[in-house]
C-alpha cells in the first residue's frame, strides 16, 4: 500500500502543475488552481501514511534529533509519508507563485521556469519567485 500511496502523490499534483505551467493564461487554469483545495488529496495521502505509526512519528517530530529524523525518514512508510509532505507544500507554494505572478503581470515564461524549479527543489522555487517578484508591482 505505502508503494502505491508513494506514486500516487505526485500524480494528483501533476495536472495542476501542468496547468499553471502549459496553460497559465488558460481561464479553468485560474479557476482550478485558485482553490487551495487542490493540496487536500495529497495531504490525504500524508495523513494516512502519518495515522499508520503515529506513535513512532510524533516522536520523532515532537523531540526531533537527526539520528530520529533520519530513521523516520529511512523506512518505506516515512519516506512516503516524507514525499507527501513535500509535494503538498510544494503544490502550494508553486499555487501561491502563480497566483500572485498573475495578479502581478509577471510574464509566463518567467513563470515557468521558476514553477519547474519549485516542483524539483521547492524552496529554491520559493527563492527564485521571490528574487523576481519585486519587479512587477500589483497593478
Amino acid at each position: 500500500m505505502t508503494e502505491t500511496l508513494f506514486d500516487l502523490t505526485f500524480l494528483l499534483a501533476v495536472p495542476f502543475w501542468a496547468l499553471m505551467i502549459l496553460l497559465p493564461r488558460w481561464s479553468w487554469t485560474h479557476r482550478i488552481v485558485s482553490s487551495p483545495l487542490i493540496v487536500l488529496p495529497i495531504v490525504a495521502i500524508y495523513a494516512v501514511l502519518v495515522f499508520s505509526d503515529f506513535g513512532t512519528v510524533i516522536s520523532a517530530v515532537a523531540s526531533p534529533t537527526l539520528s530520529g529524523i533520519r530513521e523516520l525518514l529511512g523506512s518505506a512508510d516515512g519516506a512516503a509519508a516524507g514525499w507527501a509532505h513535500m509535494i503538498a507544500f510544494d503544490l502550494f507554494v508553486g499555487r501561491w507563485s502563480y497566483l500572485d505572478s498573475r495578479e502581478r503581470g509577471v510574464p509566463a515564461l518567467v513563470m515557468a521556469p521558476i514553477l519547474l524549479l519549485t516542483i524539483m527543489l521547492g524552496p529554491l522555487g520559493l527563492a527564485a519567485y521571490l528574487a523576481v517578484r519585486p519587479r512587477w508591482q500589483k497593478p
